[in-house]
């Protein structure tokens, strides 16, 4: 089953929610779980019963790594956050040194604004 086929729209409703100032996550109302990235349906059980659902924006850090780049332009991070609905997802930490983002950091989501799109990052909570 294909987006085109079914008429469903997960990614880009996930980015509109996202241009509207919201993170959302999709949630199967039968097994009450939240799933990222967004799908026509939940992973292992199949469910279709989807909802979208307010996310706390809470995260940990699981894993990261620094991405160094040639000077003058800084490192950036790449980290993986598991948040507190469940889902892990991947993302950057900013608001410090990539060399400092740490696993098992606390960390908050914030929308911004990248290239005239969307993005979710997330800072030190």
């Amino acid at each position: 089953m294909t987006e085109r086929s079914t008429g469903i729209r997960p990614e880009r409703e996930y980015r509109e929610h996202l241009a509207d100032g919201r993170f959302m996550l999709l949630r199967s109302r039968s097994s009450g779980r939240c799933m990222f990235y967004p799908r026509v349906a939940e992973p292992v059980t199949g469910n279709t019963d989807l909802e979208w659902v307010e996310a706390s924006g809470d995260g940990t850090v699981y894993a990261t790594t620094a991405v160094n780049q040639r000077p003058p332009t800084p490192a950036y991070n790449v980290a993986l956050i598991d948040l507190a609905e469940g889902p892990r997802m991947m993302s950057r930490v900013e608001g410090v040194a990539a060399e400092d983002v740490r696993i098992g950091m606390p960390v908050k989501a914030r929308i911004i604004d990248e290239d005239g799109a969307p993005l979710l990052v997330f800072d030190p909570a």
